[in-house]
């Protein structure tokens, strides 16, 4: 005879101490809400870890950890961060995304409520972007040991034979593509965690890019050098590094950088950049010069990408500057350190 379990009260009940121990409590709370939201066929077989197939190609594997401040925000949740996240960093690599695993700490007296409206976002970012959650882990901490939930991700993806985007591919004359609007996220996060209204509400920009980047691929081939998603440090952080890695420097064109009014007149005023500001749903990629416009052609023809724009172009320069000419002439070096005192957003 099967024993009874009492269901979870997600409107009123929190995680306690008990549904980290192992026991009958931790099966019930993964059973009844993680394997509903994330639900497939390596999950309901119950193992510690899974075993599936890859087809042809080199595999690629990537980790991450989240942990930001306000766990809602506009445009999503810390679940639907993780999985765009995650699987961006596997696109970048030209790869296709397939499974990915989940690891949950959280802090005793977090709301099941909450929780189960993260799984479920979750859940749902994962089949939008045709992957898998297939295994996983749960840790519950006490009062004041965490910020109420952290998650940390690791995924795996598979590369075509024949593609190999890195830094050190990188060509003087190579043109400086962006997929859309810089700072969205970024700004969607302080202006939630500072209580600040403006009159448009802006919205994070967390997507995941596989669909934009498969259909680059297709256009632009083995011409495409590499690509990034610029969270953390946002533009100014992605290019300084592609920059030191690749041995070139870059020019970029102020009034090609598209940045949404309501993002710059909040970035002007909190006293920040965009370029230096976070996003999750943009990329920046690296190509040569006789494939831009076919690859930028095939960004605004997908909805991640109608607001592409060639914003500059690799330079021989002994220094690796990144360099920004303005619209009023003149320019600036655009110097990624000048984001290292940012709160955290991602």
């Amino acid at each position: 005879m099967k024993a009874y379990q009492r269901k979870l009260d997600i409107r009123n009940g929190c995680v306690d101490l008990s549904h980290g121990s192992g026991g009958r409590a931790m099966a019930q709370l993964i059973s009844g809400l993680f394997h509903e939201a994330f639900g497939n066929e390596w999950l309901a077989r119950g193992n510690d870890q899974s075993a599936f197939d890859v087809g042809a190609g080199r595999m690629v594997m990537t980790t991450d950890g989240y942990v930001v401040s306000p766990l809602f925000f506009p445009g999503g949740n810390i679940g639907s961060l993780a999985v765009h996240g995650t699987v961006n960093d596997i696109a970048m690599a030209g790869a296709k995304p397939l499974y990915l695993s989940a690891s949950f700490i959280i802090e005793e007296g977090f709301r099941f409520a909450d929780l189960k409206a993260i799984a479920e976002s979750m859940g749902e970012a994962a089949r939008d972007a045709g992957v898998h959650i297939i295994t996983g882990d749960t840790k519950v901490v006490e009062r004041g040991k965490a910020d109420g939930l952290f998650i940390s991700t690791s995924a795996v993806g598979v590369v075509p034979d024949g593609l190999d985007l890195s830094a050190e591919n990188a060509r003087v004359s190579d043109r400086v593509l962006i997929s859309g609007t810089l700072g969205d996220h970024g700004v969607a996060i302080m202006s939630k965690r500072q209580n600040l209204a403006f009159e448009t509400e802006i919205v994070s920009d967390s997507a995941a890019l596989n669909g934009l980047v498969a259909k680059m691929v297709e256009a632009g081939g083995a011409g495409i050098r590499l690509m990034r998603d610029p969270t953390r440090g946002g533009l100014a952080a992605t290019l300084n590094e592609i920059a030191q890695q690749s041995g070139l420097g870059f020019h970029l064109q102020e009034e090609a950088i598209p940045v949404k009014p309501g993002v710059a007149a909040a970035c002007e005023l909190l006293g920040l950049d965009p370029l230096h500001v976070a996003n999750e749903g943009k990329l920046v990629a690296i190509v040569a010069p006789e494939i831009a416009g076919a690859v930028l052609a095939a960004m605004r023809q997908h909805p991640l990408g109608r607001d592409a724009a060639d914003i500059g172009e690799a330079v021989a320069d002994d220094h690796h500057f990144v360099q920004m000419a303005t619209r009023f002439g003149g320019g600036r070096i655009v110097d990624w350190l000048s984001g290292e005192q940012l709160p955290r957003i991602c």
